[in-house]
């Protein structure tokens, strides 16, 4: 019996790893988007193109080794494959005009309100203590990216909240999928066919260049493709709403992203929007581990 209790606890801590890693990976691709743009080394189509291309790539690769086939299309895969564009593309142009951890701020915040309304209706179970810490995130969020309060972009932050509609519902589609490696792939090929076509009709006036495309590359292979095909494993053994409160960390880690590698600063609408995502975290941690242990039981 205790042998199993130990089991079903490296499980959990496992669980909980992988899911603080892939956080970090979305959070470096706040910085890695932003740095990008800050240092004028690639423009935002040619940036979204090439981190989705460098993506399927690594991923396609991925699937032949392990898997020994190819990825499979279905519906799912191209309506998640529309999804990562319009993330992809609300997020590259975004980062032209307002900081990390604010992009970030605001994209995780829209998606933990398409994530909460997914959890109502596929009737996942949301108790009070949710609803008052949605509300508390909601009110946060207009404090934020309110022009007359901020002094934020109001296209950027328009521009992030697309993505974050298209992240949100990307991170719903995959909790269905039983094959995360190969979902990926599909989604990132998808996404790709659809990106060739908006970086030529809406082309970049910058010439990209070797660090730009670094840049690119890195968040593509790796923060993105593998880390979102981590994503893809770890959303089905846990609900609607511990996925989107974990993903309430990533405003914190990219800010301090942004202040180490970009010398940005924040202001205290920043911190003050964060108090909300603090008291959700600190339930969701509190569930995390008795929900997981049933889950993989």
């Amino acid at each position: 019996m205790a042998i199993y209790q130990a089991f079903g606890t490296i499980r959990d801590m496992r669980l909980f790893f992988l899911t603080t890693l892939v956080m970090t990976a979305f959070a470096a691709n706040s910085v890695l988007a932003r740095l990008a743009m800050v240092s004028n080394s690639i423009g935002p189509s040619n940036f979204a193109m090439i981190r989705v291309g460098s993506g399927a790539l690594v991923l396609i690769l991925l699937v032949l080794i392990v898997h020994k086939k190819k990825p499979k299309f279905k519906l799912n895969t191209i309506i998640s494959g529309i999804s990562l564009v319009c993330y992809l593309i609300g997020f590259s142009f975004a980062y032209l005009v307002i900081d990390t951890g604010v992009g970030a701020l605001i994209l995780f915040g829209g998606v933990q309100l398409v994530m909460f309304v997914g959890a109502l209706v596929l009737k996942e179970k949301v108790n009070i203590v949710r609803f008052f810490g949605m509300f508390l995130a909601i009110v946060g969020l207009f404090i934020l990216v309110d022009p007359r309060i901020g002094g934020n972009n109001l296209v950027g932050m328009l521009l992030m909240f697309i993505a974050s509609l298209g992240w949100g519902l990307y991170s719903l589609l995959g909790r269905g999928q039983k094959s995360p490696l190969s979902s990926t792939s599909g989604n990132f090929i998808v996404a790709l066919i659809l990106m060739i076509p908006f970086a030529l009709f809406i082309p970049d006036k910058l010439t990209p260049n070797s660090y730009g495309l670094f840049l690119a590359i890195i968040s593509g292979s790796i923060t993105s493709g593998i880390g979102y095909a981590v994503w893809y494993w770890v959303l089905p053994k846990i609900n609607i709403m511990t996925a989107s409160v974990a993903q309430l960390t990533v405003p914190l880690i990219a800010a301090f992203g942004g202040y180490l590698f970009i010398y940005e600063t924040l202001n205290w609408q920043f911190y003050i929007d964060k108090i909300p995502a603090f008291e959700d975290f600190t339930v969701s941690k509190n569930e995390f581990l008795w929900k997981t242990n049933v889950l993989l039981s």
